[in-house]
């Protein structure tokens, strides 16, 4: 049997047996991984009294850059501490929007997640808030997108809110490999 005519499926073993490798050998290898963590700056946003119905307000944001000709899946948390005050009634839509370089307007990622209380509590009231999702639709360019959480107000009347130490993570792995799309 040629040294040349084989490739190890394990990669600790990949290739050791030959430094002269031929191509079926290269072309099996395993692509490369990289993995990235980034988190925003906490941020607090305070929901007025009489806030309309569908009205947005902003949280937190992060910038994630991914590399070019990559296969990536990133993992989105979100955590928050919801201060309500006494006699909250309300219901409020978290989303992560994603805006990637030549997008004109933000697009969802996942599904919204609500916060609702439909029963006044007597005194005031902290609720740890968090959800996470993940986002594997990335071009296979160098591409570079901006994660954005909206909340929007889904009550007639609020009685006001306030999402205090808002952070988003994202924890992403890409495998550098030949793009297909």
């Amino acid at each position: 049997m040629n040294s040349k005519s084989y490739c190890c499926n394990d990669i600790s073993d990949f290739c050791r047996r030959d430094r002269n490798e031929d191509d079926s050998c290269k072309r099996n290898r395993r692509p490369q991984s990289t993995t990235t963590l980034k988190c925003s700056t906490p941020s607090t946003v305070t929901i007025p009294i009489l806030a309309d119905p569908g009205s947005t307000f902003p949280t937190t944001s992060l910038s994630l850059k991914t590399p070019e000709n990559s296969n990536c899946c990133t993992r989105l948390d979100f955590t928050s501490n919801i201060v309500v005050p006494v006699g909250f009634l309300g219901t409020l839509s978290f989303q992560i929007f994603k805006q990637c370089r030549n997008q004109l307007t933000p697009v969802p990622v996942g599904p919204a997640f609500t916060f609702a209380r439909t029963v006044a509590l007597v005194v005031g009231e902290t609720s740890t808030f968090s959800f996470f999702i993940c986002d594997c639709d990335f071009a296979c360019d160098d591409e570079c997108c901006t994660y954005s959480v909206l909340i929007t107000n889904l009550s007639a009347i609020t009685l006001g809110a306030t999402i205090s130490s808002a952070t988003l993570s994202a924890i992403s792995t890409c495998d550098e490999k030949t793009c297909k799309c």
